[in-house]
């Protein structure tokens, strides 16, 4: 089977699950609560425009103009949260609708079904799941498009020296910046960054979603970080879909220092510990593996060892090569709750600071966002983290 076959048939699934999606939605909270017909057509025609909006968004995300590009594509990104928390509040509430339903066999006789009432219930729920649908959406994009805070995460690591104990690492992750993320924004955490002094930036990934020909003028203000001992950048899923090797060597030429399964030394003498990154965890469909393996190859054992990994399931490979700490993005928190409880299907640590093995994991919620511009119960950060001494 041919690329182009399989790109077909990758987006005729994609479609149908959307469709599928939008006629529950659409069913539970148009027809059901029987509207008038005028209006019913109007909602259905709504609906329909809507879930054509979500191909057309990615279609127009790739336009050459920045302006135009954010413009379009921006309410077909906001419609991708919408009919996510709405299909979220139904497919919950029908879920306890439904045992209690079946709760109710068990315990009583259940009177004939009274056409009136069902569709008075009806659209008594319609109204309540359209009220507390409007209020997480308000609140989500709150969050998403307003600033972006700082998180301070204190770790305490057995084998770091005692003349680093207060170190920092700043890290970003997740930034995105694309079709509704732009120079204004890189300008923005550039001068957060800044005004923390680290020790060391960390970049853990997904930094953009686009060429370098499209974006490397928006990512242009990331020259200017400063620290102490440089700024660091490994490679995220996104990266490979937009030419990972062409974003390496752009970065590169911006003061960078790109880790790809290898590491460098931070501090002087004694008093230093080892920083290394690997490549994306699932970077060999692109012919470039991570290897944890490679990039700690030939090290001392008893220097204190800390990774960048963008996917927090490298940190399987990082136990198992006596990883102190492991730095890490992807997973976004979830970005709109409850997503994050899917997230774990794939991934060790969805957020916060947890142990894998021996290793100690902190897993970012994201710097930006990817689609909606919207975050539910997952905090966009910066985070401030610092290593202490044992």
């Amino acid at each position: 089977m041919n690329q182009s076959a399989r790109l077909a048939i990758f987006i005729g699934i994609v479609m149908s699950i959307l469709g599928a999606v939008h006629f529950y939605v659409w069913r539970r909270l148009v027809v059901d609560p029987a509207p008038p017909a005028a209006l019913r057509g109007v909602l259905t025609g709504v609906f329909i425009a809507l879930y054509l909006a979500i191909p057309a968004t990615f279609y127009v995300s790739r336009a050459r103009d920045i302006g135009a590009r954010r413009l379009l594509s921006l309410p077909g990104y906001v419609w991708m949260g919408v009919v996510f928390i709405l299909l979220m509040l139904l497919v919950g509430t029908d879920v306890i609708r439904l045992v209690g339903g079946l709760v109710q066999r068990l315990v009583a006789e259940v009177p004939p079904a009274d056409p009136v009432r069902r569709v008075t219930v009806a659209r008594l729920f319609a109204g309540a799941i359209a009220f507390v649908g409007g209020g997480a959406t308000l609140a989500a994009l709150r969050s998403g498009l307003g600033p972006v805070v700082v998180k301070d995460v204190r770790v305490r690591l057995d084998r770091l020296p005692k003349e680093l104990h207060g170190t920092t690492i700043v890290q970003l992750s997740d930034v995105h910046v694309g079709p509704t993320i732009g120079r204004d924004f890189v300008e923005r955490i550039v001068a957060q960054v800044n005004a923390l002094s680290p020790d060391v930036v960390a970049i853990t990934g997904d930094l953009v979603d686009g060429s370098v020909a499209e974006l490397g003028d928006l990512v242009a203000p990331i020259a200017g970080m400063k620290s102490r001992f440089g700024t660091y950048f490994v490679t995220g899923n996104h990266e490979f879909y937009s030419d990972a090797n062409a974003w390496c060597r752009h970065l590169a030429s911006l003061g960078i220092r790109v880790l790809r399964n290898e590491r460098v030394s931070i501090g002087e003498g004694a008093a230093s510990f080892d920083l290394a990154g690997v490549e994306d965890h699932d970077a060999a469909r692109f012919g470039t593996p991570s290897d944890v393996a490679k990039a700690v190859e030939g090290r001392d054992p008893g220097r204190e060892l800390v990774l960048l990994a963008h996917q927090p399931r490298s940190a399987f490979d990082a136990d198992r090569h006596g990883v102190g700490l492991q730095l890490s993005g992807h997973t976004h928190g979830g970005q709109i709750w409850p997503w994050s409880y899917f997230v774990y299907l794939q991934q060790p640590v969805v957020a916060g600071l947890e142990r894998v093995g021996r290793t100690l994991v902190y897993v970012s919620c994201g710097t930006g966002y990817w689609g909606p511009p919207m975050r539910l119960r997952a905090p966009a950060e910066i985070t401030r983290i610092v290593l202490e001494s044992a």
